[in-house]
């Protein structure tokens, strides 16, 4: 009877071994008999990730020319894991949703969620107690409460968890759900105000740290679990919403000492933690003093950045963050937040705010990062609900007047990664012949690649997609992006 539980076990473990073995194609990479598939948006057309080409063949090109235009593809050449693409669940986003007849809910939902019907996100963000985008300040404990015994997330479940569990049950077991805080109580803070920056009393480090906790807890016993989570959205900002600061040290030393050591002992020490959660300007500094320190480091998943650095009038720094993978390329970049700010409902279509999106998306993944996620994923026609007048751009609006949802461009820009690059993919090399193209590409587990090429000129060019020696022509609109499947 051992012996033949034994064999059955071992049985179990080949063909477990084999199955494992199988998801990973270890196939070298040929052009030979495949066809590109290519799917385009453009400006000042009505193309919207529309497929535009489905049989271009390779053929032989051994030397492009000067004058040739080229995207050189080497599928040989491997980086990072993709983690997935995605956005944020505000208690904003969950409000309008909520206002929405059953019919365009269920048009949202697949919008966002379904690989089929939408663009396939898979990394989903929310806010831990309130937030610019929500319709209040709230909180999940009464005034004082260090013990956190009143500690209750029923505000939550009105609009945000419904929201969430619903996203979560398209998504299936691809999904990345992570937290983030944006300030903690007001008494626990010197200036005794949830708004306006402020910092945390140093007697209520551990309150704060098991604040997370009951959190993570009481989310997942409401049957959502939790992937991950950032110690503090935009820790150097004074805002006039929920804000608190945290210098680099102060945020190791919380780290090393509090939350860190904290999350394990709750049994929620696979947790993915990532810290920073603010611009690509001083990601290098804060970086460097978290994860030099050893006891630090080893609670660090990953970094995770937003890309507002141009607030100076500068342009988006995305040679830090290729920098910061230099230095430590065993950790996760994360962009963990971008929105196109300052609202109006007359720029709804305006194209230059989708390559904003492609161009941030091509230059990140480019430098190391393995997920992306978005700001809200919904908002009303007046850019909100913001309960501090900070109203801003989404991917998807709804017009709650009249119950309609408005697509912007940057929605498309978004799901020419989203849709089509698969969690476990690696990122592989893919480099233009021309400063007006940017390109990206992955190769799927399933051994299929996929290349983004966006042209940001107002010239239409064809250019040569090259594998090793073989190529085939592609046009490509002006101002317009495409993903091509082969």
């Amino acid at each position: 009877m051992k012996k033949t539980i034994t064999t059955a076990l071992l049985s179990f473990a080949i063909i477990a071994i084999g199955q494992n073995k199988k998801s990973v194609n270890t196939t070298p990479f040929t052009v030979k008999n495949k066809a590109v598939t290519v799917y385009t948006s453009a400006d000042s057309t009505n193309l919207r990730l529309i497929k535009t080409d489905s049989n271009l063949k390779f053929t032989e090109l051994k030397q492009p020319l000067e004058t040739q235009i080229c995207v050189f593809v080497n599928p040989d050449k491997k980086f990072q894991t993709f983690l997935g693409i995605g956005g944020a669940i505000t208690d904003a986003s969950a409000e309008v949703f909520a206002k929405l007849s059953a019919d365009k809910q269920q048009e949202f939902l697949n919008a966002y969620f379904s690989k089929e019907k939408g663009i396939g996100y898979s990394i989903v963000r929310t806010n831990m107690a309130s937030c610019d985008f929500s319709s209040d300040m709230y909180d999940y404990v009464k005034e004082g409460d260090k013990e956190l015994t009143s500690f209750n997330i029923d505000h939550d479940k009105q609009f945000k968890i419904p929201l969430i569990k619903k996203a979560m049950n398209l998504i299936g077991k691809e999904a990345s759900f992570y937290i983030s805080p944006w300030s903690p109580p007001a008494f626990m803070k010197d200036n005794n105000n949830r708004l306006q920056g402020g910092k945390l009393l140093p007697e209520f480090n551990q309150s704060w740290a098991n604040y997370y906790v009951k959190y993570i807890n009481a989310l997942q016993r409401e049957g959502i679990p939790v992937w991950g989570l950032t110690i503090q959205n935009e820790p150097m900002a004074k805002q006039i919403w929920e804000s608190c600061i945290f210098t680099a040290e102060e945020e190791r030393d919380f780290l090393k000492n509090y939350l860190g050591p904290t999350l394990k002992k709750a049994g929620l020490g696979d947790k993915k933690i990532t810290v920073w959660d603010h611009n690509r300007d001083l990601i290098s500094q804060r970086v460097t003093t978290i994860l030099d320190d050893p006891e630090a480091n080893k609670y660090v998943w990953g970094i995770g950045f937003h890309w507002y650095e141009n607030w100076s009038g500068g342009d988006m720094m995305f040679d830090n963050v290729g920098k910061v993978n230099e230095m430590y390329p065993s950790k996760n970049l994360l962009f963990t937040e971008g929105c196109v700010e300052k609202f109006d409902s007359n720029k709804y279509q305006l194209w230059k705010n989708g390559e904003r999106y492609g161009k941030s998306m091509i230059n990140d993944f480019n430098n190391g990062t393995v997920g992306w996620t978005d700001w809200n994923i919904l908002l009303d026609e007046n850019g909100g609900p913001n309960h501090v007048g900070n109203f801003c751009f989404s991917p998807i609006h709804a017009d709650l007047s009249t119950g309609q949802l408005i697509y912007t461009p940057s929605y498309y820009f978004l799901g020419h990664f989203s849709k089509f690059i698969v969690k476990g993919a690696k990122r592989i090399s893919s480099v233009a012949s021309r400063s007006q193209l940017l390109t990206t590409a992955f190769i799927n587990p399933d051994g299929k690649v996929v290349t983004i090429v966006m042209n940001q000129s107002n010239t239409k060019m064809t250019y040569n997609l090259c594998i090793g020696t073989a190529a085939t022509e592609v046009i490509i609109l002006p101002h317009s992006i495409q993903t091509l499947i082969y």
